[in-house]
């Protein structure tokens, strides 16, 4: 099977095989976003060892799975461990064999332990038994590439990212797998002979946020509509009750997660540290912390200050396209079908501001269709005072050459051209903002426009115009 993309990813893992050390290899990321499918194809599905974690499943069961996939690599003990440090012990004895099977490119023994939080079941020794075999024996192997991951990114987080005990500084490598681009979609679709616009790619992105099992999802011989309205609104839909079941699989105790998510998708510039933790159902202390850190690390959120330096408190912001889209039409749900909520207010409300979150999360190909990709950068939102009119600016781009990118995105069914409205409010935005901006800086309106743009009296307001196509570059 072809990988699309993941062109860092590659490189990391090819990394693994050509370093003269022994690698502890941490893939993690959103469930569904293609952390398995990665490893498997990249080593060609050819490994010294490889076990997976049992969902639901007791110790005895998961030792039991172990134990066949140990016989299944070449190990002469057939009884079940009694537990997983007889486990490890045997893996050990495993690899050391001559007849140990060994990657081609270095002659590297790769070991996959897949969905690894799984096989922490309550009150087992896994853990210990994983620390004591890392720790004993294959940290001192120069040829030993482990690789582990799992969905559930709250263990993955706490038990060996951020762990101070048996995993502090084990860890060789950390690769967060990230939803496609719009580019990867792209290629995707045309993998599986789906046929669209690049702006109905764009919507796509709005509705599924480039997380390649939803894509794989998608029937040719459908409409971007009917593909939405089958798979998210019909009872039998794949996807139907994916939101209630996807923090379930990647968090302990989910509920304050969705709480925070569902406060925060309320809030479309997001909202501060304190005025989450007042939301009763989610609280503060550092539990608030944790779930705020793993939910930026899954890429639900992201966090974020505001241009005026006189906003010290960041503020947190969801950025997950499925996460809002299923808020907004599954859980509160209106109509029982897609095609009802097409060309309605809720719906042009939620387009405009779901391709700003397309935005977001397209930073590096929005930085170069501008032509600043090697400049230092930092990215802002910002709200003008009371006083005046008021100004609102989702996405400004400081740069260290003295400019600075006030964007203003337009996702419109035909051609966006600037009308006179719209260019009165750009003129008081831009008034706004010189107010706080440092007199050697520069303001750039810059349109980011998803379907196309059309010149008009108006377009002289306007310095640098980027389409939804230079939104597609790799």
């Amino acid at each position: 099977m072809k990988i699309i993309g993941r062109k860092r990813e590659k490189d990391d893992l090819l990394q693994c095989l050509m370093s003269k050390r022994p690698e502890f290899v941490v893939v993690y990321g959103r469930r569904r976003v293609g952390k398995t499918y990665l490893i498997r194809e990249y080593f060609n599905k050819q490994f010294s060892f490889y076990a997976t974690g049992l969902s639901d499943e007791k110790t005895k069961g998961q030792l039991r799975g172990f134990n066949a996939s140990l016989i299944e690599y070449g190990c002469v003990e057939k009884g079940v461990p009694a537990d997983w440090f007889e486990a490890f012990s045997r893996l050990r004895r495993l690899l050391e064999d001559d007849k140990v099977y060994r990657e081609p490119i270095n002659n590297k023994r790769v070991v996959f332990l897949d969905e690894l939080p799984w096989m922490d079941t309550a009150r087992s020794d896994f853990k210990s038994a994983l620390d004591y075999f890392w720790n004993s024996w294959a940290s001192a192997q120069e040829d030993l590439v482990l690789v582990v991951c799992g969905s559930a990114t709250s263990w993955i987080i706490t038990n060996l990212l951020t762990n101070k005990k048996g995993f502090h500084n084990r860890v060789t490598r950390r690769i967060h797998l990230l939803p496609f681009t719009l580019s990867e979609c792209e290629k995707l679709f045309e993998l599986n002979d789906v046929v669209m616009t690049r702006s109905q790619v764009i919507e796509s992105y709005m509705v599924f946020g480039g997380v390649p099992h939803y894509l794989n999802l998608l029937d040719s011989r459908l409409s971007l509509a009917q593909n939405i309205n089958e798979l998210c609104f019909k009872e039998y839909g794949a996807l139907h009750s994916e939101y209630n079941d996807l923090f379930q699989s990647l968090f302990d105790k989910a509920d304050k997660y969705v709480a925070i998510l569902e406060y925060l998708a309320q809030k479309r510039d997001g909202a501060t540290r304190s005025e989450i933790s007042k939301v009763e159902e989610i609280g503060g202390g550092s539990i608030l912390t944790k779930n705020l850190r793993e939910l930026q690390e899954c890429g639900f959120i992201r966090k974020y200050n505001h241009f005026s330096k006189s906003d010290t408190e960041s503020l947190y912001q969801v950025i997950d396209p499925f996460t809002l889209f299923s808020i907004r039409f599954i859980k509160n749900r209106q109509f029982d079908s897609w095609n009802e909520y097409i060309n309605s207010p809720g719906f042009n409300s939620w387009r405009g501001n779901s391709f700003e979150i397309v935005c977001l999360n397209h930073i590096d190909q929005i930085k170069k269709a501008l032509g600043i990709s090697g400049i230092e950068t930092s990215e802002f939102a910002w709200k003008s005072g009371k006083n005046g009119k008021g100004a609102q600016i989702d996405l400004i781009i400081s740069r260290k050459d003295g400019v600075i990118n006030l964007c203003e995105m337009k996702f419109t069914n035909e051609e966006y051209s600037l009308d006179a409205e719209e260019h009165e409010k750009i003129l008081n935005r831009l008034a706004q903002l010189q107010r706080v901006v440092e007199r050697n800086s520069a303001i750039h309106v810059t349109l980011i426009c998803g379907n196309g743009y059309k010149q008009s009296k108006y377009s002289g307001a306007v310095q640098n115009v980027i389409l939804g196509d230079d939104l597609f570059t790799d």
